[in-house]
This record gives C-alpha cells, sequence and structure tokens, in this order.
C-alpha cells in the first residue's frame, strides 16, 4: 500500500521501519575507506571476526559492563545481531525442543527457532510477577522441559525496560533448571533516562547459561554495514562458531576494521546519536498526545509503542495501520506483525525528521477529530473490496 500511494505521488510519512535515517559517523566511513585501498583486504574474512575487532567489543564490554569477555572463547562478530540469532537458534535446536519466547517480540526471536523446528512457547514481555509465574508454568508443564528462552531488553518493539535485579532472578530461575538464556541487547545505547540498560552477563554466573547479542546498527548508524557481536557462554558461541563457518566467511574485512575503530574512537556520536532520537521522541508522543492519542513515552530503544486508540481497537492492529495510510498517509507498524499480543498495538520508529513528525502529528488529529466519518468510510470501504 505505501509503495502504491507513493507511485501515486502520495507524501507517505513513513514510521515503520526501525530503519536509521541518519549517516554513519565520517571518523567511520573514513576508516572503511582508508582500509579498503589496501588490496589485501579483499580476500576472505574471517568467520568469527577479525582479531582486533573480537578485541575491541571485549574491552567495550569491560568499559561498559565491567564485564570481562575474552575474545577467544567468549566472543564472535555476527552479520547483524539478526543473523547471530537465527544461526545459534540452527546451531543449538533439535526438532521439538521447547524454546520460550516473548509474544509480541521481534520476529527473528520466534521464527529463528521455527525455522530449526523447535516448538515455541510464547510467554508475556512485561518483567514483573507474571513473566516467572510463567516460566514456573512452562517448566511444570512443558514437554520436553524448554531448552532456551529469549529475553531482549530494552524491548523491540513495547520499550520495556529492566534492572539488574531482573537478570539475577532470570539466571538463577534458569540455572536451576538448566535453561540457557538468549539475550538480545541491541538497544543498550538508546536509552533517554541517564540510567544506561544493564547486560545480563553482568549477573554473577551467568555465562554459565547466557549468551547475549548486541549490534552496530542503531549506536552508530550503521543499519546496513551488517556488524552485530555475540558474546557469553563459551559452548554456545563455540557452536555458532562452527556453523557460521559452513554458512559465511565473516563481514567484509574493511568493515569490520571500520567497526573496530567505531568502539575504540571518539563516542561522542554516540551521545548524538542519542540525543536526536530522544528530541524525536519528545516532538512526536507531545504531539500524538496533544492530538488526543494517549502514547506513553518510552525510556529507551527507538520506538514508541502505541495502543490503538479506543474508537478504533475493534479493527486490530493491520486495519487501523492501513486506515492510518490511507486517510492520514502516515505508515506505522502494525502490532500483529510482532505476535497476535501486539494486536491492540502499532509502533512508531523516530526515523523521521520533527518537521515531519510534526506534519504527521497534523494529519493523524484531523485523523482522530473526524473518527466517526473515517470509520464509516473504511466500513464503505471495506464492503466494496469484499
Amino acid at each position: 500500500m505505501k509503495a502504491r500511494a507513493r507511485a501515486a505521488g502520495e507524501d507517505i510519512i513513513d514510521f515503520g521501519m526501525g530503519n536509521p535515517d541518519q549517516p554513519t559517523p565520517a571518523h567511520i566511513v573514513e576508516k572503511l575507506v582508508e582500509t579498503v585501498a589496501n588490496p589485501k583486504t579483499h580476500r576472505y574474512s574471517n568467520s568469527r571476526g577479525i582479531p582486533g575487532l573480537r578485541k575491541a567489543f571485549s574491552e567495550y564490554y569491560e568499559r561498559r559492563f565491567n564485564v570481562s569477555i575474552d575474545p577467544e572463547k567468549e566472543a564472535i562478530v555476527t552479520l547483524g545481531s539478526k543473523e547471530g540469532l537465527a544461526n545459534l537458534a540452527s546451531a543449538v535446536t533439535s526438532p521439538g525442543d521447547v524454546i520460550l519466547v516473548p509474544n509480541p517480540s521481534y520476529p527473528i526471536h520466534q521464527f529463528g527457532f521455527i525455522i530449526a523446528e523447535a516448538a515455541v512457547r510464547n510467554i508475556p514481555v512485561t518483567p514483573d510477577e507474571t513473566f516467572f509465574e510463567a516460566l514456573e508454568l512452562a517448566v511444570q508443564h512443558s514437554v520436553p522441559k524448554p531448552r532456551m528462552i529469549v529475553i531482549n531488553y530494552p524491548n523491540n518493539p513495547t520499550a520495556e525496560v529492566v534492572d539488574l535485579a531482573f537478570y539475577e532472578r532470570v539466571v538463577d530461575f534458569c540455572r536451576f533448571h538448566e535453561i540457557y538464556v538468549l539475550s538480545d541487547l541491541a538497544y543498550s545505547e538508546i536509552y533517554f533516562d541517564n540510567n544506561p540498560p544493564p547486560s545480563i552477563l553482568q549477573v554473577k554466573g551467568a555465562k554459565d547459561i547466557a549468551v547475549e547479542f548486541t549490534s552496530m546498527s542503531k549506536t552508530y548508524s550503521m543499519p546496513g554495514w551488517r556488524i552485530g557481536f555475540g558474546a557469553g557462554n563459551p559452548a554456545l558461541i563455540a557452536a555458532l562458531t562452527r556453523i557460521k563457518s559452513y554458512l559465511d566467511y565473516g563481514a567484509f574485512t574493511p568493515i569490520q576494521v571500520a567497526a573496530a575503530a567505531a568502539l575504540n574512537g571518539p563516542q561522542d556520536c554516540v551521545d548524538d546519536i542519542r540525543a536526536l532520537y530522544k528530541d524525536r521522541r519528545d516532538v512526536l508522543i507531545e504531539g500524538l498526545q496533544g492530538a488526543g492519542w494517549d502514547v506513553p513515552s518510552p525510556p529507551a530503544t527507538m520506538f514508541a509503542w502505541a495502543p490503538i486508540p479506543p474508537a478504533f481497537k475493534h479493527l486490530g492492529s493491520l486495519e487501523f495501520s492501513k486506515l492510518l495510510l490511507r486517510e492520514a498517509q502516515v505508515a506505522v507498524a502494525p502490532g500483529i506483525g510482532f505476535g497476535e499480543h501486539g494486536n491492540d498495538f502499532v509502533r512508531f520508529a523516530f526515523v523521521e525528521n520533527k518537521h515531519r513528525s510534526r506534519q504527521a502529528i497534523r494529519s493523524i488529529k484531523s485523523f482522530l477529530d473526524n473518527y466517526d466519518q473515517v470509520i464509516a468510510d473504511a466500513e464503505k470501504h471495506r464492503a466494496e473490496v469484499r
């Protein structure tokens, strides 16, 4: 629908995909250009990542989380966190294994294991007692017993955050029941309340059962470069290393060298990126609330998880998203795309500048102010389509 509308000349303001719109910081690009000029870097790379990048990543964990990572046995470079998540699922999962995955969640959290023919059982995203009650029930009633649990905080799509005490409970529970933990920490540096999100690897004994994935995509505006990392349990890292040795030769070496320069170099660019998303968040959330759409302000990530306004809730997230696109020329991600428990929500990504966000808010306000007519027209449209 979005492509057709744009082809017809409509100006679609697109909050749908979490695709950073800012250029990669100049010093990172310059290192890439410098390195690619050396023909020796044009050969096959290392499937688990060049040593310099694994070392830089390990030093990042030491600085940021006060966690020691062995770059030889406990770290691996991936083609973005998504590839690492999917290939680890294939490396350690047998058909019929029970995997616990939040719902709603980033799609690869579920589908990486579904592709590996595992049985995925959903648990809540909200990090409260219902989460731990669901873990207890899963252990009691799943046959076979759950093999792994996936967690993701700061969360995509809901923007939920957790403290270290939450991770301590998860590690205690999963060590006792011999369940591996796969933690997705892709948004560790996109936070807005001066309270940096923790890593599960900060918990004593976490490496016995946990592996954690991070990414350069959002932190350094490098989504197309496809660089991410896995860290933690040596057996899981070894399994991922082995399957990657069959599947790829690693990212292009100049990209890895530039990624190491990003991690080792000045970090003011990360502060700037964080500030940009905070400004966009504030404009969008304040504007939506002023327009009559009560959307919570997210403490982290580059997303807002917006409950569908009551007058439109009966439509579900997909039909509501279509309606918003058709009537207000605003694109969002329907919550159903993250699992059936997301169907009462849509997700906004902070990928439009403040001017465009204000333009979208004006259109949304007009859309909401005329909801009676909008719904009547929508029902007529749906009847005609049928």
